[in-house]
């Protein structure tokens, strides 16, 4: 009689709605403790998550040259060195770009230099070469009064370098093993973690979210290359000097989702504005202010949404709250890590037709061991 007294004393949505919030608690709880210990190892999260990615983009290729007969290992370093080869080009031709141009870089900033000192003596402003001298004198003055800021400054800029090679250094240990020995790595991991009667299936959908992060690594290939080339262009039709370098730079950058073009973009506007003047450099503003809003609204969302399967919202609410939560290095691994989970969830909830011939072929196994 109790039982029933008490029963109908806490209505059932209530007692669903509980049920249901904390296990939402525990799973914060548990994604909250998670977070904790990768801002502790951020530079080891860092640098496994830039091999990972890596790994995304150079699994195909090994696994092709694997399939052929290569030896794994052999293909492994063949991928690695097209990666180097490519990655070198580029560099070596932003700075032939740079050193070839840097004559004609310098005299155009001299140009500019003195048509701006023209213009403030003679335009609306009718300053004096005594106003002149007076700040040119005040921008000495902070310098020199800034010169321990500036040298703490690069100080902490050699430490970051150093912070950064070293994360590069473990990035590249780790994806050489992650290409050759990337399949036996996650079977030690299943073996280890996942209990044997659901390994097959949690290993059908770690082999989909990998699937997916291919994609995601090709797509932002492509949103790079078109930031590149949208900017590459403007500015070589502008008259804007390094155009081709200002491009590469581009491309780099635009592996980080906003911030990275951003970033590229303003140096291609100062690179105008130093060496063309006003005018041009608003119009280079004007293309990477239009190249961004095609990022932001057509090419991440449509491009990357499509790749991962993702909804255009998600991931740039995904992209926002990474970069909310852990600055650029979230910004850039938000969305992948969104699509990592997107397919394996979805692998898990609804199983492949592989994993159903594979659970058949297991089950056949096993027949045909009691027969």
């Amino acid at each position: 009689m109790g039982k029933e007294r008490d029963g109908p004393a806490v209505p059932r949505g209530l007692r669903v709605a509980g049920a249901v919030s904390w296990r939402l608690l525990a799973v914060a709880a548990v994604l909250v403790v998670l977070g904790r210990i990768a801002l502790v190892l951020s530079e080891l999260v860092i640098s496994l998550g830039i091999a990972m990615l890596l790994a995304a983009l150079l699994a195909p290729l090994v696994d092709r040259m694997d399939h052929v007969g290569v030896p794994r290992t052999l293909a492994t370093v063949l991928a690695l060195l097209l990666g180097l080869v490519v990655v070198g080009g580029v560099l070596t031709l932003v700075v032939l770009t740079v050193i070839n141009g840097l004559p004609g870089l310098q005299e155009q900033a001299a140009h500019t230099v003195e048509s701006v000192h023209q213009w403030l003596r003679t335009g609306p402003l009718r300053l004096s070469q005594g106003q002149l001298d007076q700040g040119v004198q005040r921008v000495t003055d902070y310098l020199r009064g800034s010169q321990n800021s500036l040298t703490a400054g690069a100080l902490n800029t050699a430490s970051t370098v150093l912070s950064v090679g070293s994360g590069l250094l473990i990035a590249l240990f780790t994806l050489i093993f992650f290409l050759r020995d990337g399949r036996s790595i996650w079977r030690f991991v299943l073996d280890l973690t996942v209990p044997a009667h659901v390994r097959d299936r949690v290993d059908v959908a770690g082999r989909h979210a990998f699937e997916s992060l291919v994609a995601y690594v090709r797509a932002s290939a492509a949103v790079a290359l078109m930031d590149a080339v949208g900017v590459g262009v403007g500015c070589a039709i502008v008259g804007v000097p390094l155009a081709a370098a200002l491009a590469a730079l581009v491309f780099i950058g635009a592996f980080v989702p906003y911030v990275g073009a951003m970033i590229a973009g303003s140096i291609a506007v100062l690179m105008a504005l130093v060496t063309t003047g006003p005018l041009p450099a608003l119009i280079v503003l004007a293309i990477v202010v239009g190249v961004m809003q095609l990022e932001g609204h057509v090419l991440q969302p449509l491009i990357l949404g499509h790749a991962v399967r993702l909804h255009p919202l998600a991931v740039v609410l995904g992209i926002t709250a990474g970069f909310l939560g852990a600055g650029v290095a979230g910004a850039v691994f938000a969305v992948p890590a969104i699509a990592l989970l997107n397919a394996g969830i979805r692998a898990l909830i609804d199983p492949p037709a592989e994993l159903g011939e594979t659970e058949d072929a297991g089950e056949e196994t096993v027949a045909d061991e009691h027969a």
